[in-house]
C-alpha cells in the first residue's frame, strides 16, 4: 500500500535540501505534479502545493477521491485506470476545467453540481456490472450545461442520449462502442445542441442503419457546416483534446475505402430536394 503524502512527493520530484522550511517554499511553487503508476491507493493531504494547476495521478490504485480541499487552483486532474467507484469531494476544486476518470468502476456520473466551470469530461470505459449501462445525474448535468464543451462517454454501453440534452454548450461528443441505435433519440439531442461542432459515434448499432450519415448532417446545421472532414484525434490517456479544425466523424467502425465527400452543406440541399421530391411522387401516385 502506498499513500500519497509530501515524503512521496520529495522523492518523485527531485528535491535534494534537507532544510524544511526550503521544501515548503518549493511545494508553494510546484503548479505541475506528475505521480501517475506509483501504486498509489490513498491520497493524503498536500497542503502546501496550493498552486498545483495540473495532477497527474493516472494508473494507480486509488479507490476514493478525497483529501483534495487544499487544491483550489487546480485546472486539470487526472485520475484514470484507478479503483474510484464514485465522483466525490470535488466541491474545492472550484477552477477545475478539465477531468479525466476513464477506466474506473464509475456506475453514476454524480458529485460535480458544485464544481464551477468543467469544460472537458472524460469518463470513458468504465468498469460497469454485466448487463448495466453508465447513468447520469440531472443535478450534475443541469450544473454542467454551460460550460462542458467536451464529452467523452465511449465504451460504456449508452443506448440513448436523450438525458444529455441538457448540455447546450457541447462542442465535441465522442460515445465510441456503445448501443446506440435509435435515430429518433439522436435527433432529439442534435435539436438541442446547437453548438455541436464534431461527434464521433463508431461502433454503435445506429452506424449501420441505411443513410446514417445524411440524415445526421440534415438534422444538424452546425455539423452540416463543419465542411472540412478530418482524421479522427486520439483521445490518450495523459493528454487532453487541444482545439483542431472542426470536424465531423461519424464513419461506421469498419475500414472501408471511401471516395471523398461533397461539400457536406450542398450535400444537404441534395439530399432535402430528395426528400421533397420522393414526396411529390408519392402524391401523385395515390
Amino acid at each position: 500500500m502506498v499513500r500519497l503524502t509530501l515524503d512521496l512527493v520529495a522523492k518523485n520530484v527531485g528535491h535534494k535540501s534537507r532544510n524544511e522550511d526550503d521544501f515548503g517554499q518549493y511545494l508553494q511553487k510546484i503548479t505541475h505534479l506528475n505521480l501517475s503508476d506509483k501504486n498509489i491507493d490513498t491520497i493524503g493531504v498536500l497542503s502546501f502545493c496550493k498552486n498545483l494547476k495540473v495532477l497527474y495521478l493516472y494508473d494507480n490504485r486509488i479507490s476514493q477521491i478525497q483529501n483534495l480541499d487544499f487544491a483550489s487552483n487546480i485546472t486539470h486532474l487526472y485520475l484514470q485506470n484507478n479503483c474510484i467507484s464514485s465522483i466525490e469531494n470535488l466541491s474545492s476544486l472550484k477552477k477545475l476545467e478539465k477531468l479525466y476518470l476513464g477506466g474506473n468502476y464509475i456506475t453514476v456520473v454524480e458529485g460535480l453540481d458544485k464544481i464551477g466551470e468543467i469544460r472537458e469530461l472524460h469518463i470513458e470505459s468504465q468498469n460497469l456490472p454485466l448487463g448495466e449501462k453508465l447513468l447520469f445525474d440531472p443535478v450534475s448535468l443541469r450544473s454542467l450545461a454551460k460550460s462542458l464543451s467536451v464529452l467523452n462517454i465511449s465504451n460504456n454501453n449508452i443506448d440513448e442520449l436523450e438525458d444529455l440534452a441538457v448540455l447546450e454548450n457541447l462542442s465535441y461528443i465522442k460515445a465510441v462502442d456503445n448501443q446506440l441505435q435509435h435515430m429518433k433519440d439522436l435527433k432529439v439531442v442534435l435539436n438541442k445542441w446547437t453548438k455541436l461542432r464534431r461527434m464521433d459515434l463508431r461502433g454503435n448499432p445506429i452506424c449501420q442503419k441505411p443513410k446514417y450519415r445524411d440524415k445526421v448532417v440534415v438534422q444538424s446545421q452546425t455539423l452540416a457546416d463543419s465542411e472540412t472532414p478530418h482524421p479522427t484525434l486520439p483521445f490518450h490517456h495523459s493528454h487532453s483534446v487541444e482545439e483542431k479544425p472542426n470536424f465531423l466523424v461519424l464513419s461506421q467502425k469498419q475500414k472501408i475505402e471511401r471516395k471523398p465527400l461533397p461539400r457536406i452543406r450542398e450535400r444537404k440541399s441534395q439530399i432535402k430536394a430528395q426528400v421533397e421530391e420522393a414526396s411529390k411522387v408519392k402524391a401523385e401516385g395515390s
